[in-house]
């Protein structure tokens, strides 16, 4: 492996799919599974040792650098991206910063379970794939005699259920740029941004050689639904309890040392943040941010935001930070 690996991490979306959090909360920071979803994301690539890595940050994205310094010790680069213009133009953002070389690039709101040495190590160029039901979503790869040999973007009669899942290696990012550098010249746009995808089918022209790589998983954060979704896959990991006398812990659970339980039943798949208090309810199926307080309550298949104050009885909630105006209250 090389001993000059960078990675680049775009995280400049606004996270309109998750709002009301994503007004006060970048998407990225988001608690899945006991940590934000960056972590999720950072902490397996820590065995590899970059010598840098380069965060493309945009809306709150002072909150996403505070939390980086705060929290790893690996030389970390920002790089403001002022225009949502796609992934590909975060990448050039970020390749313009950056020293050429080996590179992986990782998207900060999608969680990938994998062997990352062997996925660096799978190729020149690496991209990570999963089978998926409905490829006219995804950007997709088309595969023969095990390379890839062609890129299409959300295409509408898809010629593979290869998902490109948005982990890429690429062994010089300098060829990466010059393509990428080519898009933003010509403003080549599909569907209005600047494609990675079009940068890659550019160095498959070119004479570059793309290796497929199926992961083992992988977890979407973009809306209420996926996040819950994939908060119940990782905690079957990550899950973490104590005992709490008064309560039916019922897991996959994870609840933070400093939350207050009392008298209620907390599971299955629940997570719960540091400082948040849960007294006389049952929840499942939710994730409670730091400092919430839930009291009286049943909620399922729930997002309570920080420092939101929750009383009454509920199935299901989508509640963003307190705005101070004291406890919601709601009869059925």
């Amino acid at each position: 492996m090389s001993n000059n690996l960078r990675v680049i991490i775009p995280v400049a979306g606004a996270g309109t799919r998750l709002r009301p959090h994503t007004f006060s909360m970048p998407k990225p920071l988001i608690p899945v599974a006991g940590k934000p979803m960056l972590a999720h994301v950072l902490d397996p690539l820590i065995e590899l040792t970059p010598v840098e890595v380069c965060l493309v940050i945009g809306h709150l994205g002072e909150q996403i650098q505070e939390y980086i310094d705060s929290s790893y010790d690996f030389k970390a680069t920002y790089v403001k991206q002022e225009e949502l213009l796609g992934l590909g133009y975060a990448v050039y953002l970020a390749l313009k910063k950056l020293e050429p070389g080996p590179v992986l690039v990782c998207l900060g709101d999608t969680i990938a379970r994998t062997d990352f040495m062997s996925f660096i190590e799978a190729g020149e160029n690496v991209i990570g794939l999963q089978k998926v039901l409905d490829p006219r979503r995804f950007g997709v790869a088309v595969i023969n005699d095990n390379k890839i040999t062609e890129f299409e973007e959300k295409p509408q009669h898809p010629r593979s259920d290869l998902a490109i899942i948005g982990l890429y290696y690429f062994h010089d990012s300098a060829i990466l740029l010059s393509q990428l550098e080519k898009l933003v010249d010509l403003d080549k746009r599909t569907d209005g941004e600047i494609q990675l995808t079009d940068a890659l089918e550019y160095m498959i022209q070119m004479g570059e050689s793309f290796t497929p790589y199926e992961v083992n998983g992988w977890y979407d954060c973009g809306k209420v639904e996926t996040v819950l979704q994939t908060n119940r896959q990782l905690l079957k990991d990550f899950a973490s309890f104590r005992d709490y006398p008064g309560s039916v812990i019922i897991p996959p659970v994870f609840i933070a040392n400093t939350a207050v339980i009392e008298e209620s039943v907390v599971g299955p798949y629940v997570s719960i943040s540091d400082g948040a208090v849960i007294k006389r309810s049952i929840i499942k199926d939710s994730i409670v941010f730091n400092g919430a307080s839930v009291r009286q309550s049943t909620l399922e298949s729930s997002l309570i935001g920080e420092r939101a104050a929750v009383k009454g009885t509920f199935r299901r909630l989508n509640i963003g930070e307190s705005s101070g105006f004291g406890d919601l209250k709601v009869k059925n």
